[in-house]
């Protein structure tokens, strides 16, 4: 329930938080960011420094009737800055190599909040300021950030975390509303003085349950990790099966849901998905494409069909400090690896005659109807790698004195579109001389950003926004979303540039310079673009597609009866 951290940064957590959050900013149908004025506005005090004050709007109260105020984004800036964090401190050896997981606690001498910290809010280095009604808190940037409408999210309830960490007692499900509001009023309190006053016991325990405290592998201790300030509340979760949606009857803004229950069922294969919609078992899929899920759907009668590009592509990345980076190291040896790498065909397999609708993607940074994808493809060297060139790849690898390396790669086993993907890669490879071998897990996801994992890794990655932060979480030091373990000069020089440029033409010029870099660094390649496909029964309307998610939940609100006059049923 924490889509922040690394553990529980993936588009499958965040699909279910669309449902269940608000925003001060969110996009909508036409990838245009709008404000959310019935949740909150972001007023801009000053632009040199930088200063913004975020107000929640009066009467919004999380899903136990406990007002949501400046203590919750007082919260997500701690989490997400990183300025409370205990500095240098390596968080590696607390990880559950088969998990991704934390294994136990950290020290009561260490603060580490795992959040978003490369997503603007590093540039917050003071603590923010709360308003005497704790319906603002005013955030003064160290520098202008470009992006800053998207650098804070009220996320965790505050109350739910301090409680959890400190040990304060759980309300009962009898408890009157007055009762719970003064325990909340408490729990806020303390953690409020906690991050005020950088009491380090306390931030370390609230920093931990921050981290892990919202996981849902087992029965949760607390039913607060299911608190909700959006249309919806998880009711239930049975992992690798069902998740329970119920409209959250303390929600009163301007997302009103129309349905009142949503039953969410976890299905991998595609065709699965497809039969369970036409024997009426689930009202609306949105499986992954191909040519023959397209031609199952296009076949069946009162169900409604929409396609459309994903913004979601699947790609290939090598991983630094895996086991076998020491050869690797060398940016000759990646490019030589690159090089090999049958896209095409990948393409074809993976979408079948779909396949002919999309162009092999000739860019890391941009998506085709960017804006300067065209100029970049012309100046950032992807043309070498457009055809499979085994004798360059050898000739490469010759020119680093390096003969069959290995090259271990991490994906999904249970995919068999990535299974499919590992072959014909490893195949092509093996021609130029490379030793591919099988890195797979189960735990593949916990696993991208765990050193000495894998030394590449296939998966596919979606794009959320259009902002400066989104590459800045993938490709800085350190970086959230950074799987790789990218670690570059020049890219970091590059992007902190683009955190400050106000001008687009200016912003535009870097990221162009930024595609280049990270060719010539030899970081990975886009292997092909996803096409977006959804269907759904005849009696639903408002489901719809959406430019930045391949999710269904970012208009939730929309989805209807097509003609009814008593009240929704629940919707599958």
């Amino acid at each position: 329930m924490n889509d922040r951290t690394s553990y529980g940064d993936s588009p499958a957590n965040t699909q279910i938080l669309e449902a269940t959050s608000s925003k001060f900013f969110s996009y909508d149908s036409k990838s245009e960011l709008v404000a959310d004025t019935s949740f909150g506005t972001a007023e801009v005090l000053s632009n040199d420094p930088l200063i913004v004050k975020y107000t929640i709007a009066p009467g919004v109260t999380w899903s136990d009737g406990v007002p949501v105020d400046a203590s919750d984004l007082l919260l997500a800036w701690a989490a997400n800055s990183g300025m409370l964090n205990t500095p240098e401190f390596d968080d590696s050896g607390y990880v559950n190599p088969e998990t991704g997981q934390y294994s136990k606690a950290f020290p009561d001498s260490v603060v580490y909040f795992d959040g978003a910290t490369s997503e603007g809010l590093q540039f917050v280095s003071t603590v923010p300021k709360l308003s005497k009604d704790l319906r603002s808190l005013t955030l003064t940037w160290d520098q202008y950030f470009v992006d800053w409408p998207l650098s804070l999210e009220v996320g965790l309830p505050a109350h739910v975390v301090a409680r959890m960490a400190l040990g304060l007692p759980i309300p009962k499900s009898t408890a009157k509303p007055d009762s719970i509001l003064r325990s909340a009023t408490k729990a806020k309190a303390l953690l409020v003085k906690a991050v005020q006053d950088r009491e380090i016991v306390k931030l370390s325990k609230i920093a931990n349950s921050w981290n892990s405290g919202f996981n849902l592998d087992d029965p949760p201790k607390d039913p607060g990790v299911f608190i909700s300030n959006g249309p919806y509340t998880v009711a239930s979760f049975n992992a690798g099966s069902k998740l329970v949606l119920k409209a959250n009857l303390e929600y009163h803004g301007e997302r009103q849901p129309k349905f009142e229950t949503i039953n969410v069922q976890f299905e991998a294969d595609p065709l699965r998905q497809a039969q369970a919609l036409e024997q009426g078992a689930v009202d609306v899929i949105s499986p992954p494409f191909d040519s023959e899920v397209s031609s199952e759907l296009s076949g069946l009668a009162n169900f409604n069909l929409l396609e459309g590009d994903a913004a979601s592509f699947e790609h290939f990345d090598f991983r630094v400090g895996g086991p076998n980076y020491a050869t690797l190291k060398d940016p000759r040896v990646r490019k030589a690896f690159l090089m090999t790498i049958p896209r095409n065909e990948i393409r074809q397999a993976a979408l079948g005659e779909a396949a002919s609708d999309t162009d092999l993607p000739s860019s890391i940074v941009f998506s085709a109807d960017d804006p300067g994808y065209d100029v970049s493809i012309n100046t950032n060297g992807s043309e070498m790698y457009l055809q499979v060139n085994i004798e360059g790849a050898r000739s490469l690898l010759s020119q680093a004195g390096v003969s069959n390396p290995t090259v271990c790669i991490l994906y999904d086993p249970s995919s068999p579109r990535r299974q499919e993907e590992f072959r014909l890669v490893a195949s092509s490879a093996s021609k130029a001389g490379f030793v591919v071998t099988d890195c797979s897990s189960p735990d593949w996801f916990s696993l991208l950003d765990t050193p000495g994992s894998s030394d590449a890794s296939i998966f596919s990655w979606q794009v959320r926004n259009t902002s400066f932060s989104g590459l800045q979480s993938i490709f800085v030091t350190n970086g959230k979303s950074n799987f790789s373990g990218l670690s570059d000069p020049k890219v970091d020089e590059i992007l902190a540039k683009m955190s400050i440029a106000t001008d687009a033409k200016q912003q535009l010029s870097l990221r162009i310079e930024l595609d280049s870099e990270l060719f010539d660094y030899g970081y990975g390649l886009r292997l092909f673009q996803f096409r977006h496909v959804v269907a759904f029964d005849s009696k639903v309307t408002g489901v719809a597609l959406s430019p930045l998610s391949t999710g269904i939940f970012w208009n939730v609100e929309d989805w209807n009866l097509a003609t009814s006059t008593s009240s929704p049923a629940p919707v599958k």
